[in-house]
């Protein structure tokens, strides 16, 4: 029986990840169905860090100022053991970087996503469940379960990103290698009349004589006086220990909430009582629940037309906020490829980097958020300062990855497959104000290549060459923006204000603080590709820019798989 292709891409699951994934695709032109087998959001603050990276993200696509005004700031934590003050940990960063870390609860995340997709004409199909799927060359048939009965949709890719439990995982196969904690953890969303300092969290701990923890209380801030997600571990007569499934298959894991019976206030109270900095009283317990929390990842994150992402494709320790904005990544990286592919412009060998660039991050977190979680964060052997870029996930890097060829300059400079730094100090012909690069960037759908120089003829000469940069034979324009990349030209300090004005016919701007070249450390007159997601894709000298743009748009054009 024959399907036509569409949609373009179905979307199992719609939590943050598949909200972002939905998002982008939409945001890149690219038509979606986005379902979820829940009637309605869950009203539980489940993922509440908003890490710095996940907002440069949503400030591209014009969605930070709204999560901003919703979040609040997360500018610590304290560490208390058996009752004295261990450390207290400032989230600091270096003044360049545009966000700091926010704490926002899930279900507002979700809601802020939705109704951004709500902006393009799309809505979560509510009460629809992924039941089964079969792929062939040309696309994905899936059985779905409706309010209305069942469903055959015909969809030229499927992104599973339903949880901790994928039935995509699952049918595809994937191996889930990891294990289970053994703990047992009461969460709870509560309102506290302590007086710690506003946006930390805690951490205070009980230590036995051989250096075991036997009593644990975490309290992440949450907007409202007084306001707090609390996780503890679980008194036996609250205990719903269940093994979990088949080891390593996909099957069932012990990970997330769980049923049986439900903590009470005065469970929390008590757990307070005994580890609280100073005496409390618990009020407005909203929700509660015991959790389990297992740490797997799968093999490949990619089968044919299907992927995983987000909790589909990894899970561990909530240490750090690490897991929604890592499936947040996820998802941007997955989409802008799609929609190359969608729209004639890739191959869809392009989706190959997508498990090649996202897997190691995904072990790379595992094994982080596994260390912190046993032997916390205090042990770790990065200095503090590298410890709070990784944690902000600033340092994800696919460097060495098959769209990071063609380093050029400085080696600790930023190269391909590096995050492209924000910088401020910008200013523009007409703008009587300082500009970001995060102000160039918003908006922008596709790669954008800024071209660096103290010589306007320079300038106009790259920006000559990028405009005539041959398309690829076989994959139409070399561009999601269209034939080429969107060119904006950035002038020296030490050029005169209005030196290119009527020399280089660009959007330019001057680098009148010399941030610019301080973050990217240009090795003379050089051009910076960067990516939809927000990475670097190139960086050359500007003289090569015609082949250093023909090379790196060619590999992205490669044939079909």
């Amino acid at each position: 029986m024959a399907h036509p292709p569409t949609p373009d891409v179905l979307i199992a699951g719609a939590g943050p990840v598949g909200l972002s994934a939905a998002a982008e695709l939409r945001r890149q032109g690219v038509d979606c169905r986005l379902i979820d087998r829940l009637p309605a959001r869950l009203p539980y603050a489940k993922a509440v860090g908003v890490q710095p990276r996940t907002l440069e993200i949503w400030d591209r696509m014009g969605l930070a100022r709204t999560a901003m005004e919703a979040a609040i700031p997360m500018r610590g934590q304290l560490i208390h053991v058996n009752g004295q003050v261990q450390a207290r940990f400032d989230l600091a960063l270096p003044p360049e970087v545009p966000y700091g870390f926010a704490a926002l609860p899930q279900y507002e995340t979700e809601r802020l996503l939705e109704e951004y997709l709500s902006g393009f004409g799309t809505a979560i199909e509510r009460g629809t469940e992924l039941l089964s799927f079969t792929q062939d060359a040309d696309g994905v048939t899936a059985r779905l379960a409706t309010p209305s009965g069942g469903e055959e949709v015909r969809a030229r890719f499927l992104i599973g990103c339903d949880g901790a439990h994928s039935v995509v995982r699952k049918e595809l196969g994937l191996t889930f290698e990891g294990g289970a904690f053994a703990e047992e953890y009461m969460l709870a969303d509560v309102e506290t009349d302590w007086d710690l300092p506003h946006g930390y969290g805690l951490r205070s701990l009980h230590r036995t004589d051989d250096g075991s923890t036997d009593d644990l209380l975490v309290c992440i801030p949450l907007p409202g006086a007084g306001r707090y997600r609390m996780s503890m571990l679980v008194p036996p007569e609250l205990s719903t220990r269940a093994e979990g499934g088949e080891p390593g298959r996909g099957g069932d894991v012990a990970h997330g909430m769980e049923g049986g019976r439900v903590p009470g206030l005065s469970d929390i109270q008590a757990v307070v009582d005994r580890l609280a900095p100073e005496p409390a009283h618990l009020s407005r317990l909203r929700w509660s629940s015991v959790f389990r929390i297992s740490h797997r990842i799968v093999d490949r994150y990619a089968e044919g037309r299907v992927f995983v992402a987000g909790d589909a494709a990894h899970i561990h320790p909530p240490t750090g906020a690490q897991g929604m904005n890592t499936g947040i990544q996820d998802a941007c990286n997955l989409a802008w490829k799609l929609a190359r592919v969608v729209h004639g412009k890739a191959g869809t060998a392009l989706l190959t980097s997508y498990d090649a660039e996202r897997r190691p991050i995904g072990e790379e977190v595992v094994g982080r958020t596994v260390r912190h979680a046993t032997r916390g964060m205090e042990a770790d052997s990065e200095d503090p300062r590298t410890l709070m870029l990784r944690e902000a996930q600033l340092l994800v890097t696919y460097r060495g990855g098959p769209l990071a060829a063609g380093a050029y300059g400085p080696t600790d400079a930023p190269q391909p497959g590096d995050r492209a730094p924000d910088c401020t100090g910008l200013t523009a012909p007409i703008a009587t104000y300082p500009l970001r690069l995060l102000d160039l960037l918003r908006g922008r759908t596709g790669h954008v290549l800024l071209l660096y120089a103290t010589d306007p003829a320079a300038l106009a000469e790259a920006g000559d060459a990028a405009a005539g940069a041959p398309r690829t034979p076989d994959a139409g324009p070399v561009s999601s923006d269209g034939a080429h990349p969107a060119t904006v030209a950035i002038l020296a300090r030490e050029s005169a204000p209005t030196a290119a004005e009527t020399v280089v016919d660009l959007p330019q701007y001057r680098d009148a603080s010399g941030e610019f070249a301080r973050l990217y450390r240009p090795d003379g007159a050089t051009g910076f590709l960067v990516r939809p997601d927000g990475q670097l894709g190139a960086r050359f000298p500007l003289s090569d820019t015609a082949k250093a743009l023909a090379d790196y748009l060619t590999a992205l054009s490669v044939p079909n798989s």
